[in-house]
């Protein structure tokens, strides 16, 4: 993902609307991601920024008190003991925006979900 494309730019435009302390916030987590899953195509979904390889593995949100984060039913499921402290709901976990991103999770939610995909379309390709 290091050569600059309109996906890219859509990205930084939905970033740059919040507040600077926000902003620090989903560049964090958007680099974060990007290195955890670096094969994975950046663009805008669902009016967030997402991530996708093989399907989608995961997308973000801002609002006013939290990040949203949308790893879906099964990366919340995996992870629901280390989750339990948050917020959320079947396929999306909210962390607070006066709490620091909890980093390795976030890492361990991708790999998961980059692992899932792969899986997923490699038993695709086999039953064709």
């Amino acid at each position: 993902m290091s050569e600059s494309t309109s996906s890219d730019v859509l990205v930084d435009e939905y970033i740059s609307q919040f507040p600077s302390d926000v902003q620090v916030k989903l560049q964090a987590l958007r680099q974060l991601i990007c290195e955890t899953a670096p094969n994975a195509v950046e663009k805008i979904s669902y009016k967030m920024p997402t991530y996708a390889q093989h399907g989608n593995l995961v997308h973000f949100a801002a609002y006013s008190r939290h990040i949203g984060f949308y790893p879906g039913s099964s990366g919340i499921e995996a992870f629901q003991e280390d989750l339990s402290q948050y917020k959320g709901a079947k396929g999306s976990v909210q962390f607070p925006l006066d709490q620091p991103l909890p980093e390795e999770l976030i890492r361990q939610i991708v790999q998961f979900r980059v692992q899932e995909n792969v899986k997923k379309a490699l038993e695709k390709k086999r039953k064709k």
